[in-house]
């Protein structure tokens, strides 16, 4: 009995030694072998390897991915016409020499992200001092971003071989450029006072152009009302004279009737209405001459 717990406890022992003897290294990483604290062997393929267990030979890992960094902060820099401006950058880089790396950086990846991050940052802050906000703005932003990944590529490349960073910068790019707050809110209060003052242009001139055609309207309808007018007094006065000339004529062949018809015209205007009352002396008024026979087409009876 006590001979298998033996066995069962070796085997144990010799599973459990075998599998610190033995680790994986995925396509996506390095594998980095220390012995005692010192780099041993840096694996980068894939696959099954061999190492001493510890505390004789330790692993650990290596992002070889392309990495992505962004600007951490929001922290105004300084145009050439003393403007503070703020920037949003990201960074695509990766770790191509994990030796290098481990050497010079750090251990893993948030060692080079702060470093990289801080000389990112300088070398924006360098190149954005020699330029102004226009240009920031416009198609030379191409070749700040790139004079900003050559600064870059000169620090982790290092003067010398044994000072590079084992690291590769793909990209750098900047994705905003903007006023800081206090700058943008005042930028914003001018636009609209600016777009207020050309709307109320707008509103004036309009005003005025409404004025100016309600004032020709006005004119041309006082034209027209006027030209017809007298075009209608022209007509009126010709038929009154054709009318006056139509009725000399006429009354002209008999005047007696004139004279008759135009006392009856008379006496329908003075008596034709209801209620119409005139005090006269028929005997003596010239107004009813007509009816005592004094003149007219009623007064020729009596001759015969």
């Amino acid at each position: 009995m006590n001979r298998i717990g033996f066995m069962v406890t070796s085997a144990l022992v010799a599973l459990a030694l075998l599998s610190s003897m033995l680790f994986v290294v995925d396509q996506r990483q390095f594998g980095v072998v220390y012995a005692l604290g010192q780099i041993k062997e840096v694996i980068t393929e894939p696959g099954l390897n061999f190492k001493l267990p510890p505390p004789f030979q330790n692993v650990s890992y290596i992002d070889k991915r392309l990495l992505t960094l962004d600007s951490p902060d929001t922290e105004p820099v300084l145009t050439l016409e003393k403007q503070r401006v703020v920037i949003d950058w990201f960074v695509r880089w990766r770790i191509t020499d994990p030796l290098q790396y481990i050497r010079n950086v750090g251990l893993d990846e948030a060692a080079g992200a702060n470093q990289l991050n801080r000389v990112v940052k300088n070398a924006f802050q360098e190149e954005i001092n020699r330029r102004t906000v226009n240009e920031l703005l416009s198609s030379k932003r191409e070749q700040l971003m790139a004079d900003v990944k050559s600064e870059v590529l000169g620090v982790v490349k290092g003067s010398e071989p044994t000072k590079a960073w084992g690291i590769d910068v793909i990209d750098v790019r900047v994705t905003r450029v903007d006023y800081v707050d206090a700058i943008t809110e005042s930028v914003y209060r001018r636009m609209e006072a600016e777009r207020k003052r050309v709307a109320n242009e707008l509103r004036s001139t309009g005003g005025a152009e409404g004025e100016k055609i309600r004032a020709d309207a006005d004119r041309q309808r006082e034209v027209t009302v006027a030209n017809a007018y007298r075009d209608a007094q022209k007509v009126k006065g010709d038929g009154d004279a054709q009318a006056a000339a139509l009725y000399g004529e006429a009354f002209g062949r008999d005047p007696q009737f004139a004279q008759f018809y135009r006392s009856l015209e008379a006496y329908r205007a003075s008596l034709g209405r209801k209620g119409d009352v005139m005090v006269v002396d028929p005997s003596s008024s010239e107004f009813f001459k007509a009816f005592r026979g004094g003149t007219g087409p009623a007064a020729a009876p009596a001759k015969k």
